[in-house]
């Protein structure tokens, strides 16, 4: 970084090393990196509630059901892809595709507990924790 110079009054000059707008800006995050998170994460309530959301209306018949699904899934398009085009800027196509898997077990399990009233076992949690060990490697160098 470029240190600011400044005249003193006997014409010398001093270096200043620390400026408050550049701690900040030091601070600041790129939206690139955080938008394709938070629409990932929204875009995922959306699919995850379309593909299983109706376990719980099992007396619905299924060309509703899937009727319903897809529009519901629709609007999880509507995320998903921005999402994906936003962080492919910063990202790469495998980094976002693991993101996407790691986002979509942890709104799986949420959703599973208290959508679906279904426990969640020592077996699903050893396995989603592989899953997102497996995923911490895409994001290695």
């Amino acid at each position: 970084m470029e240190r600011l110079e400044t005249a003193g009054a006997a014409g010398s000059s001093s270096n200043t090393d620390s400026r408050p707008s550049e701690v900040f800006m030091s601070l600041a995050v790129n939206p690139a990196y955080v938008w394709p998170v938070v629409l990932l994460l929204a875009s995922n309530v959306f699919m995850t509630f379309a593909w299983y959301g109706h376990l719980k209306f099992t007396s619905s018949p299924l060309y509703i059901v899937i009727v319903a699904s897809w529009g519901i899934a629709f609007f999880e398009y509507w995320l998903a892809v921005p999402a994906n085009r936003i962080g492919h800027s910063v990202y790469s196509a495998a980094q976002l595709k693991t993101m996407q898997e790691v986002i979509t077990l942890s709104v799986f399990v949420i959703f599973s507990v208290f959508w679906l009233k279904e426990p969640l076992g020592w077996h699903q949690l050893i396995g989603f924790a592989l899953i997102a060990l497996g995923a911490s490697f895409i994001f290695k160098g």
